[in-house]
């Protein structure tokens, strides 16, 4: 299989697992593993900020007015609906900031490891299912909520399989926040993150000698790109709904089974 297949899949990977709730870094590491994708160290910087830079660009698209919004509200200086909502997002951003400062040599040492992948979906699909079943309340997410959001961001952060958007939205809908308000919060809270780990890829990159395409054809990262921009898209709008309808359920089910598969394979 060609290096430029073997992207298009992993930037598939990457741009529907960034938003559904089965846990982007686990299958990354499940796809990277499958497919025995191995870049130099400059190389898979270059190619990890491409596939962030991809989704943090889905995000922008689907939520631009929005985004717009929170940006007027700002400016505007006013003690508003869209400036209370940038303070909370904020709010979320420094329990997974604190994470990624304090424990940079674990968070290594963690995603290379398979049996937590596999422990950790399992972890992942009993949140899924829990709070698929809790009532939609029509509340929104209120400044401690955003909080505590934010510690279920950090978690997920640490810990490779545990869902980043589903830590984070069921969290939300188990505080007792609506179900589509949860989504919402959930994609918009990651966006500042998704820019400060590339800005942090690039300070790394720095560290290493700069980054390199090295032996890595151009044409793998354009279709990464365009594979995970793609796929953001559609899973990002799929993931609203899915929320609204109540279909987590089918997630925590996935979940499961692959938690139990790659538990299996990590140790037999």
């Amino acid at each position: 299989m060609s290096e430029i297949i073997k992207a298009i899949i992993v930037g598939i990977v990457q741009g529907l697992t960034e938003f559904l709730p089965v846990s982007s870094s686990g299958h990354i590491v499940i796809a990277q593993e499958l497919l025995n994708i191995k870049f130099d160290e400059k190389e898979n910087l270059l190619f990890a900020i491409v596939l962030h830079f991809a989704t943090a660009l889905s995000t922008i698209v689907i939520f631009r007015k929005d985004i717009l919004q929170i940006f007027k509200g700002l400016l505007q200086f006013k003690n508003n609906e869209e400036f209370q909502f940038s303070l909370k997002i904020i709010l979320s951003m420094i329990p997974a900031a604190l994470v990624g400062v304090l424990l940079k040599d674990t968070l290594e040492e963690l995603f290379s490891n398979l049996l937590v992948v596999g422990c950790m979906l399992l972890v992942t699909s009993g949140l899924l299912f829990f709070a698929d079943r809790a009532k939609n309340t029509g509340r929104p997410v209120g400044f401690v909520d955003a909080f505590i959001i934010g510690l279920a961001q950090g978690c997920a952060a640490l810990l490779p399989g545990l869902s980043r958007s589903g830590s984070t939205i069921s969290t939300s809908i188990l505080l007792g926040n609506d179900k589509s308000k949860a989504a919402r919060f959930s994609f918009l809270m990651v966006l500042p993150l998704i820019f400060g780990a590339t800005a942090k890829m690039f300070l790394d990159a720095n560290e290493v000698g700069g980054l390199s395409v090295g032996s890595m054809p151009i044409g793998a990262l354009v279709g990464g790109f365009l594979a995970a921009f793609v796929a953001g898209v559609v899973a990002c709008k799929w993931m609203i709904e899915l929320v609204k309808k109540a279909k987590l359920t089918y997630f925590a089910v996935y979940c499961l089974l692959m938690g139990l598969a790659v538990i299996f394979y990590s140790l037999f």
